[in-house]
């Protein structure tokens, strides 16, 4: 079910597709071109998230013509040298009109029906929320306000690249989910026979 996170008219949460990272671990594919269960990975992510949010984007750095294919805006880190999904973050968080912010990473094609409206309906007075499970965090899976732009340049421009860390030191913290499965991602060639 849609949440509705907009007031008069005006888009509340946006949804971003982390999809801008060197992919060392696939062997320096693209991970969100490389071909699961017949289709693009970064795809079941978007058809997933895309119900979630009021307007999608997709951040990457490569391959920016097949990803427009997709229909959705493509935006490209302005910061260079592939610094991480922060950097794909901040980007998002300074371009995009919207007040929020959802992040999901082009690796995870089950994530959640329910991922933002679970993460909204938590996040209280926090700046920025994430995913957890029992096994471990999910931060890329992330709702993050846009008033925490100029904390996250200030952030990288020191050198620093844990999203992690990044999140809590915003003031953030994490919404628990029960299912693990769904926040299985796809990191290296192996994970595709899954």
């Amino acid at each position: 079910m849609l949440m509705d996170y907009s007031k008069s008219g005006e888009a509340l949460v946006a949804g971003v597709i982390l999809a801008g990272g060197r992919g060392s671990r696939m062997g320096g594919e693209d991970k969100g071109l490389v071909q699961y269960r017949n289709k693009p990975l970064y795809l079941h992510v978007l058809e997933r998230f895309q119900p979630q949010v009021n307007h999608l984007y997709i951040s990457a750095n490569r391959n920016q013509t097949v990803y427009q294919q997709s229909g959705v805006p493509v935006i490209t880190d302005t910061l260079p040298d592939f610094p991480g999904p922060l950097a794909g973050m901040l980007t998002a968080l300074q371009t995009i009109e919207a007040e929020w912010l959802a992040f999901a990473s082009c690796d995870t094609p089950d994530l959640p029906a329910d991922l933002v409206q679970r993460l909204w309906q938590h996040k209280a007075e926090a700046p920025a929320v994430w995913a957890r499970t029992a096994e471990r965090d999910h931060p890329t899976l992330a709702l993050l306000h846009h008033s925490v732009a100029t904390a996250l340049a200030a952030f990288l421009a020191r050198g620093e690249r844990k999203v992690m860390l990044f999140l809590q030191q915003s003031g953030g913290h994490a919404v628990m989910f029960d299912d693990a499965a769904a926040f299985s991602n796809i990191n290296r060639p192996d994970d595709l026979g899954r």
